[in-house]
């Protein structure tokens, strides 16, 4: 990867911690208040975990018996670091008494060097973010918010149970206490135009965020939006790979270079996947889009930098 291109966020951990970094990801069990009634049911439209789920996560086993089968699986590279990613769910959906449990079990192995919290931004409040600053004089904390959309309507339509007002308060009580936060935007939200997935960097530059993962929508069998799509196929547009990648680098020249990228692009089981089926490899995405952004000669923050300019 080119970091002259984006700012990198593998690449960002590698210098702090002078070594790869591999995050391993961990199923603690949990479920979604907009799943088990307490703020609706079904879950948010597009979602089914089992389309990222690695098959060394398994919630019958303990945090650190996912972290070793993790480790093992991720064996290529003898001197790598590993941050335990809880992600499947809401992972602060429980009492503090038992996310310290299963935190701790996680982090008790000795190649662990961190933790990465996979949650909603209305599933945290004063005193877990004030644990999450305390474990961070330990280890690495991230906490990352299923933002999603900076849209409320879009929010509303996939069932998300919260507005893009309650992703700012999160997100900023968080970094007030000095703890890493990242964003998770899906690029392609049904009703969203062009212009208004743009935006979405534009709000997001006002946020003091540390990282960002973007990935395209994904259309996955079993989910409510598969239904909808079904019955309604024009509710979703679904772009081309070259269109997507011309797309990301529209976004990433309006975005701060302060935030660091972790993903541009998502993949599901092809068993599960209904589209867009682009037949292609995350790294080989990457590929192609460095070499685009080096066809257009532009660069992570690029408008940012003609504002300044001009």
């Amino acid at each position: 990867m080119d970091f002259s291109l984006y700012n990198n966020y593998n690449l960002a951990l590698r210098a702090e911690f002078g070594c790869r970094v591999q995050k391993i990801s961990i199923n603690g069990g949990f479920t979604c208040p907009n799943r088990d009634g307490s703020k609706g049911t079904g879950g948010c439209t597009y979602c089914n975990n089992q389309s990222f789920h690695p098959d060394y996560c398994q919630p019958t086993l303990t945090p650190l018996q996912q972290v070793e089968k993790g480790i093992y699986f991720f064996r290529k590279y003898a001197s790598q670091k590993y941050l335990v990613y809880f992600q499947s769910y809401t992972n602060t959906y429980a009492p503090l008494e038992v996310l310290d449990a299963l935190y701790q079990d996680a982090l008790a192995h000795p190649h662990v060097v961190g933790i990465v919290i996979g949650t909603r931004p209305d599933c945290v409040d004063d005193r877990l973010l004030d644990y999450f600053a305390d474990l961070a004089q330990k280890y690495y904390v991230m906490i990352e918010y299923g933002v999603e959309s900076t849209c409320d309507e879009t929010l509303r339509f996939i069932n998300r149970g919260h507005d893009y007002a309650t992703a700012v308060t999160a997100i900023t009580a968080t970094a007030e206490r000095g703890i890493r936060t990242s964003a998770h935007l899906i690029l392609g939200l049904p009703g969203e135009t062009r212009a208004a997935m743009l935006h979405h960097a534009d709000c997001l530059n006002r946020l003091p965020l540390t990282a960002l993962k973007i990935h395209q929508l994904q259309l996955i069998r079993g989910t409510f939006l598969a239904q909808q799509a079904a019955q309604s196929p024009d509710i979703i547009q679904m772009p081309t790979l070259e269109a997507y990648i011309d797309l990301v680098i529209d976004f990433l020249e309006r975005l701060d270079r302060r935030i660091a990228i972790e993903r541009f692009v998502s993949q599901s089981p092809k068993s599960l996947l209904i589209a867009p089926d682009w037949g292609i490899k995350n790294y080989t995405f990457t590929a192609k889009l460095e070499r685009r952004m080096r066809e257009r000669q532009t660069f992570q923050g690029a408008q940012l930098s003609e504002r300044t300019d001009n």
